[in-house]
Order: C-alpha cells, then sequence, then structure tokens
C-alpha cells in the first residue's frame, strides 16, 4: 500500500514523504488516526494545495514540544516509593507512576511518551529515563526512586 505522510513518523519517513506500507498498518492506524492518507492522484494534489498548512502545524507541534522538553529539563523528580530494608521496592515504578510525577511537578506527560528501555524500576536509586516528546525531541531526565519514611 502506498501512502503520503502527514506529518514525520519515526523510522519511516518526513512530512510529504510517499512510502510503500503494510496495508494493515495503513488502514488500522496511519489512516484513522489522520498520519496518512492513500497515494492517489487526487489525493496527491489535495496534499500539495495543503502542503504549507501542514508544514506550519508540524512546525508549531516542534516549537510545543521543544519548550516542554527545556521546562522539563529543569525539573527534579524524586517519587518515593514503598520499599523493604535493603532498597528493593514492594511492587515497581512504571511509565504510569514516572509520568503522573512529572505532571504534579509542573509539565504534563503522558505514559506512552515515557520510555523505559530496563524495564520497570524495581530498587531505590537514580534512574536515566527517555521521554519521548516527538520524533525529533526525546529528553534523557534523571530521577530519583527514594524509599517512604
Amino acid at each position: 500500500m502506498e501512502v503520503i505522510l502527514l506529518e514525520k513518523i519515526a523510522n519511516l519517513g518526513g512530512l510529504g514523504d510517499k512510502v510503500s506500507i503494510k496495508s494493515g498498518y495503513g488502514r488500522n492506524y496511519l489512516v484513522p488516526q489522520g498520519k496518512a492518507v492513500a497515494a492517489t492522484a487526487e489525493k496527491i494534489k489535495e496534499f500539495e494545495a495543503r502542503r504549507a498548512e501542514l508544514e506550519k502545524i508540524a512546525a508549531e507541534k516542534l516549537a510545543a514540544a521543544q519548550t516542554r522538553g527545556n521546562a522539563l529539563s529543569k525539573l527534579d523528580i524524586v517519587i518515593s516509593h514503598k520499599a523493604g530494608d535493603e532498597g528493593k521496592l514492594f511492587g515497581s515504578v512504571g511509565t504510569q507512576n514516572i509520568a503522573d510525577a512529572m505532571t504534579e511537578a509542573g509539565v504534563k506527560i503522558e505514559k506512552h511518551e515515557v520510555r523505559m528501555p530496563e524495564g520497570v524500576i524495581r530498587q531505590i536509586g537514580s534512574y536515566d529515563i527517555d521521554i519521548n516528546l516527538h520524533s525529533d525531541v526525546v529528553i534523557t531526565k534523571s530521577i530519583e526512586i527514594a524509599a517512604e519514611d
């Protein structure tokens, strides 16, 4: 299936690129989400007419993500969680806990924007977490997991 991308998609292409993808990916994700349209002659003409508008919207999204990234980099995040004597947590700290802590600290972060390459956190200590705000804006933030009193 050939589609025209309406925004930058990581590992696929940028705004206006005509790419060949699997049909299910296009029908079930890209087209319903408004991230792509089928590459027909009619849709290509419509896209070219709207290209400036779409580029402006993409630039605004990037600027907003960079602003959020700058605000996020200024925060110190400490998450308190119940832990045993040896520093092992009762339960774990996952993406939702981190997103909630960052939102409480002042920068709204969604659960799907938090990337934890080593999985959930099960020990107290300091960890580096990636926050994917935009395909071009990825912030690595250090968070501290502390034991509750």
